[in-house]
């Protein structure tokens, strides 16, 4: 097949035909309601993610490629349940030495050095010496900070980009610090540490580079316990190297911002906020995932005859696309 000038994810147009070069996020082989075997596709580019689907799949196709791999894919979009998707008829594997890997990097080498040097500074701030040392050792870890540096924050919900976790950590630094600003109650430090650590298993519990998923610790234990054994690591090192005691009444209540950050039993969390910087936090937490969620599902959607986006199951509702401002 013979690759057309660049039409990446976010122009593809219902009913268009298309011919272009994706990359592999995920693949499953799944059997339709006949028993038939097809391929579901997870395709990729810098602006987002569709699904594609190859009809009439047998193993031999299933086993052509690898995730993480750059299909030359040809197909017809088309709009189910408001989500665009392709219905792909044929595909060849492309070498990465071929295609040109500035259209699949979603975000810029030059910005995640820019949001990670903001981080580092605004973590610079921290004034308790105790609360300070575990910051700096995060930063200091390459193990730890090479990774949390360029690692995304979901798979699929908020974020899900290189450097998206970055993105969030940051985000939630500038309303974790104006908020400690209106309530003197708060723990300052606690706080914006606490906003650092909060998802720091995630470098853990996902895969991400040639393909985006789960790890199998990931899979077993979860960001939260991964989190805390993280934190635990940190503070060993800490004491290890200053050799004395860290405040163990302030790495507790770290350990219950990360173990109770997803606000609800129902939403995985193993103990509800129970600290005053644990319940903000919590708030902030999901504040910002939603609208980052809510902010890409207007981008992404496709019905342009409607002002609503279709429903999406994660959020649990529709979003109306004139509330958000150009």
């Amino acid at each position: 097949m013979k690759t057309l000038s660049r039409c990446f994810i976010s122009d593809i147009q219902p009913q268009s035909q298309v011919r272009q070069v994706f990359r592999v996020l995920d693949k499953q082989h799944r059997a339709n309601r006949q028993g038939n075997m097809y391929l579901l596709l997870q395709l990729s580019d810098k602006t987002g993610v569709i699904s594609g689907i190859r009809w009439n799949s047998d193993q031999r196709l299933y086993d052509s490629f690898q995730k993480g791999d750059f299909l030359n894919v040809s197909g017809a979009a088309q709009l189910h349940n408001g989500i665009m998707q392709i219905i792909v008829n044929d595909f060849d594997w492309i070498d990465a030495s071929q295609i040109n890997l500035d259209d699949f990097e979603v975000n810029n080498p030059e910005q995640i050095d820019k949001t990670w040097s903001e981080l580092q500074t605004m973590m610079g701030s921290l004034e308790d010496p105790d609360l300070a040392a575990i910051a700096e050792m995060v930063f200091s870890t390459p193990s730890i900070a090479d990774r949390l540096k360029i690692a995304p924050a979901g798979i699929k919900t908020h974020h899900a980009y290189p450097g998206g976790l970055a993105h969030h950590i940051h985000d939630l630094l500038l309303l974790s610090d104006f908020v400690a600003s209106q309530y003197p109650s708060l723990h300052r430090d606690i706080l914006l540490l606490g906003v650092l650590l909060h998802d720091i298993g995630k470098i853990e519990e996902l895969q991400y580079g040639d393909e985006l998923g789960y790890s199998d610790a990931g899979q077993l234990l979860g960001h939260l316990v991964q989190g805390i054994e993280i934190l635990s690591h940190l503070v060993q090192a800490v004491e290890s190297k200053t050799q004395r005691t860290l405040n163990p009444e302030y790495v507790l209540r770290l350990k219950h911002i990360i173990a109770s950050h997803h606000g609800t039993l129902e939403h995985g969390s193993p103990k509800v906020p129970m600290t005053l910087e644990a319940i903000v936090f919590s708030h902030l937490d999901d504040m910002d995932a939603k609208l980052n969620a809510a902010t890409e599902m207007i981008r992404g959607d496709r019905n342009t005859d409607s002002p609503w986006t279709a429903f999406q199951p994660t959020l649990g509702r529709k979003v109306f696309k004139p509330s958000m401002q150009d």
